[in-house]
């Protein structure tokens, strides 16, 4: 495909504009970017799929400011109006849109316009009052902040501010809808006027960002590009996997970083937890690297780790989907993800944090011997291909496991954090999309448990004998209320839950399931025995009448439909006890004599 330079769209670009481009060191568009700017400057809504890292923030930021400039000739914008809206669903992607923004922003000729990122995690009383006192011609929001907004009437009154909008951008549409943010964003489109100019970029086309297009698009041009039909990742990206028994993942992952001098690079991981254990675990096994986490839970901790990577020359940064899409950070050598993602779509994701821009790189996913189908998996479903790929780990496995038993024995909060990250990580894989393939009945349990270096298995209903038995734990025996954490006022607090516990036999502050209040034993044992013989009774009533009208010759008559209360409360009682049979609170012998199967 021949690339068109930026001087050469058909009407030309802003001087500005320009000259901040060739700041960034483009000299020529991508292909997304030559489709949908010529249209979206046309005023045209857009509705563009392309491959992650393919140069979709360039593709909406200049014409949104052409728009802006266009107006500002024929009408100046006022300090109470507001242009254009970019909605991004994570805060990372809004305030990586915002510092591309910014850079445009800097240049004279477009310092005029100002912008204000709207993201969870900051003040909304700021917020406010800085959208009241200096107002902003350009959002940069997540779906949340900006609702809450529109729907606050008070001093703001956002509602009427975007009463002159001009353009909506909807940034990875396909994850908005994923995270749930279908009804916001209904609400938000709303509030907004209808002409408008809207422009929705995606890496995938789903049948809920196609509702999406009808609801809030007026005839778009839809527009899919891919730089190669034969496949939905980057040309420039290697895609491997390697197959390793559950309980040597960390082994591996260790061998990897050191064999392949691996200077940048984010781990993906299944849940927070896993994120939050590993990040403790893996500075003591890779002391020469920076390691950094990153997860949904974290709040205002988030942006400042992302810069920290980004500035980083050699990290590696763990993470969860929270930066699986959109999210721009330079020089990631490599991509590895310790399981196969929760779909298939969130791999081409993961893998886009890397190759971006024209740019090389490398991707890594490890999976158990259960879960070679997954490889021809993601061949037919999302026309990705995987290469083997040869690792030969030399350190012993008992020599790491041992060192991480040490650890949590030294600290009974790595201890805690380490089946909490176990526990979320099993229950992560039994929801998997594609579980027709990734099976949590085929998954060596008790060697899960072995690659986190638990010194036992937690109590779960997943766990069965088999697991317990291949756990590899320590080779001694432990007291595991002699392990004591390391923060002096959490362990006197557990000392003293310690004392009482021993004294009354129940943990305090543990919530305790009450049983439900049964009658005496003698009531119930009356009971019983009177519903047996009022079987008895109507049994040889009903026997005695068959009998009388079978020597009179008569036909017997057929039942009436309707059932008496004593039937129904006896029908009742029937199916408690067949719903209490089957969830094995009694035996198949209690159940017989129960229900009057045993009656002479």
């Amino acid at each position: 495909m021949v690339k068109t330079k930026w001087t050469e769209l058909e009407k030309p670009l802003n001087s500005a504009i320009l000259d901040t481009i060739n700041g960034f060191g483009f000299e020529k568009m991508t292909p997304v970017q030559a489709a949908t700017i010529p249209l979206l400057m046309s005023c045209k809504d857009v509705a563009a799929e392309a491959v992650t890292g393919s140069g979709k923030t360039l593709a909406f930021i200049v014409p949104l400011l052409e728009i802006l400039l266009k107006h500002q000739r024929e009408s100046p914008w006022k300090k109470t109006e507001i242009g254009a809206i970019v909605i991004s669903p994570t805060r990372e992607l809004a305030t990586q849109t915002s510092i591309v923004l910014k850079s445009f922003l800097e240049h004279p000729d477009l310092s005029i316009f100002t912008q204000k990122l709207l993201v969870g995690g900051n003040s909304v009383e700021e917020d406010i009052n800085s959208l009241r006192n200096r107002g902003a011609l350009v959002l940069i929001c997540t779906p949340g902040r900006l609702e809450d907004l529109l729907e606050r009437k008070g001093q703001l009154n956002l509602a009427a501010r975007v009463k002159s909008l001009e353009i909506l951008i909807l940034d990875e549409a396909d994850r908005l809808l994923d995270l749930g943010f279908t009804a916001t964003i209904n609400t938000i489109l709303s509030y907004l006027p209808r002409q408008r100019r809207t422009g929705l970029f995606s890496a995938t086309q789903t049948k809920e960002v196609m509702d999406l297009m009808r609801a809030g698009l007026r005839n778009p041009v839809v527009v899919s590009v891919r730089e190669k039909a034969s496949t939905s990742t980057p040309i420039l990206l290697q895609n491997y996997y390697i197959i390793v028994q559950a309980e040597e993942k960390l082994r591996y992952l260790l061998a990897f970083m050191k064999q392949k001098k691996v200077q940048k690079s984010m781990l993906f991981l299944p849940t927070c937890a896993c994120v939050e254990y590993w990040s403790q675990v893996l500075p003591r096994l890779l002391k020469s690297t920076n390691i950094l986490a990153l997860h949904g839970k974290m709040k205002k901790q988030r942006g400042k780790i992302l810069t920290k990577f980004r500035d980083a020359a050699n990290a590696i940064l763990l993470c969860t989907d929270v930066l699986a899409r959109g999210v721009d950070i330079p020089e990631v050598d490599w991509v590895i993800q310790w399981d196969p993602p929760s779909n298939a779509a969130s791999f081409v994701h993961r893998v886009g944090r890397t190759a971006r821009q024209g740019n090389a790189g490398n991707a890594l996913i490890m999976l158990l011997p259960t879960e070679d189908a997954y490889i021809e998996f993601l061949k037919r479903n999302q026309k990705v291909s995987l290469e083997p790929l040869t690792i030969a780990p030399k350190t012993d496995l008992s020599a790491i496991n041992k060192l991480l038993h040490q650890m949590q024995l030294q600290d009974r909060a790595l201890f805690d954090t380490g089946n909490r990250a176990f526990v979320s990580h099993i229950r992560a894989y039994s929801k998997h999309e594609c579980n027709f393939l990734l099976r949590l009945q085929d998954v060596p349990l008790g060697k899960v448990a072995t690659s986190y270096g638990l010194l036992k298995l937690p109590k779960m209903p997943e766990i069965k004998d088999i697991h317990q038995e291949e756990f590899c734990g320590p080779e001694t025996n432990i007291d595991f209320t002699a392990i004591a954490y390391k923060n002096t006022q959490k362990e006197q607090t557990r000392q003293e839950k310690l004392t009482v516990y021993q004294e009354t036999g129940i943990w305090p502050g543990k919530k305790i399931k009450r049983k439900k209040q049964t009658e005496a034993w003698e009531l119930s044992k009356q009971k019983k025995l009177e519903r047996k013989a009022k079987r008895k009774e109507r049994k040889a009533k009903l026997q005695l009448k068959k009998q009388a009208e079978s020597e009179k010759g008569k036909v017997p008559k057929k039942r009436k439909k309707g059932l008496s209360d004593e039937d129904l409360a006896e029908l009742a009682n029937d199916i408690a006890l067949l719903k209490r049979f089957k969830k094995k609170k009694i035996t198949e012998e209690e159940f017989d004599e129960e229900i009057g199967f045993n009656s002479d």
